[in-house]
């Protein structure tokens, strides 16, 4: 395999993310590192603290990265500051703007809405915040009931863990052979297979 056929993953941190939707997805991502190689993009170059409290090094700053190939964002506490960050919406949105594809996990799809980058997309969030996230962009088509969704080269996930699910489903998407069906075994996890099957959606009210 080439350099250049490897895919590169550029996750997203700011203060305040969620470490499982950034450690969810690298764990599977990582399996496959002659084909997937990932990279920690924060505010700085330096730590960042993360909902939990436990800090990550990113490597590379904001304004230091290159042109991404697949972006992911987080979400976490931090997303309800960054979605009133100008400064920050204004960056992302030029940096991803000619990304291959652009995901996020949870809350950090009100953050790609509020970029504008998921405009006259469907999309959905992390359920028992979806009132929150779902009011942010202007034409999205937000699904209430949705484990995660996939429009073209938007794909975003609910919660936390579904960032798993939706990883798996991308990694089976851009490698075939079944690469993240493989990786789910290597992690003794049990995958959602079913996009719309939401098991949250009905215990959070969003459906009756």
């Amino acid at each position: 395999m080439t350099a250049s056929s490897v895919r590169r993953v550029s996750i997203v941190l700011f203060d305040g993310f969620e470490l499982l939707d950034v450690f969810g997805p690298l764990e599977l991502l990582s399996i496959e590192p002659e084909r997937i190689e990932v990279e920690l993009v924060g505010p700085r170059a330096g730590s960042v603290a993360s909902s939990q409290g436990a800090e990550v090094v990113a490597p590379i700053a904001y304004a230091e990265a290159g042109a991404p190939d697949i972006v992911l964002v987080p979400g976490g506490a931090g997303t309800r500051r960054l979605v009133h960050d100008a400064a920050f919406l204004d960056w992302l949105r030029s940096w991803s703007l000619d990304a291959a594809l652009v995901t996020s996990v949870c809350t950090g799809s009100a953050v790609l809405a509020a970029a504008g980058l998921l405009e006259g997309r469907r999309a959905t969030s992390n359920k028992l915040a979806f009132a929150w996230a779902s009011g942010h962009g202007g034409d999205v088509d937000w699904a209430p009931s949705a484990r995660w969704v996939e429009d073209g080269d938007r794909w975003t996930s609910s919660g936390v863990a579904a960032g798993m699910d939706m990883t798996a489903a991308l990694m089976d998407r851009i490698l075939g052979d079944g690469a993240g069906t493989r990786a789910a075994a290597v992690a003794e996890l049990e995958l959602h297979l079913d996009a719309d099957r939401d098991p949250f959606a009905r215990s959070s009210g969003l459906i009756s």
